[in-house]
């Protein structure tokens, strides 16, 4: 990769199956190159993947199969930006339906344990709204859901 900042991501094995999936689901990302150990590590043997360099909608990152002494967990997530409540329901169904987990506000785990948010550009909008009282509804409205429905947030917001 040419980028001189690259997001380093640790898989137990299946960074080439995550970086795939990242390709086939979200814009503007590719797998640009797989590359072999060139010898035995802890985490695997010689010949097999040990690090995809791919993006993800613009974003140069590197999956790296280093085993399972680490997780990912929330404190890491990527949030991405939806312009309409069929690319928001998209993305959550494709995160969902590819043995993902929902959560709150938004947010969902992919198979491999990536958190994301997927969150509307109208959520963003209503909950720094100028006027405190719409932003207020319209972030207790987000608290209550899982995938965040456009239409009720709006409705929210307007009170």
């Amino acid at each position: 990769m040419t980028a001189k900042n690259t997001i380093c991501l640790w898989y137990d094995g299946t960074a080439l199956e995550a970086a795939t999936f990242y390709a086939e689901t979200f814009p503007d990302s590719t797998v640009h190159a797989v590359h072999r150990a060139p010898g035995d590590y802890p985490a695997g043997r010689q010949g097999d993947v040990l690090t995809v360099e791919f993006t993800v909608m613009g974003i140069p990152c590197l999956g790296l199969n280093g085993g399972p002494a680490f997780r990912h967990s929330e404190a890491f997530s990527f949030q991405v930006a939806t312009d309409d409540q069929a690319e928001t329901d998209r993305l959550w169904a494709a995160i969902i339906g590819h043995g993902g987990q929902p959560s709150d506000c938004g947010w969902c785990r992919d198979r491999w344990g990536l958190s994301w948010q997927i969150t509307p550009r109208a959520l963003t909008e209503a909950i720094t709204d100028p006027d405190p009282a719409a932003a207020r509804r319209a972030f207790e409205a987000m608290m209550t859901m899982g995938k965040i429905d456009i239409a009720a947030i709006e409705a929210a917001r307007r009170g």
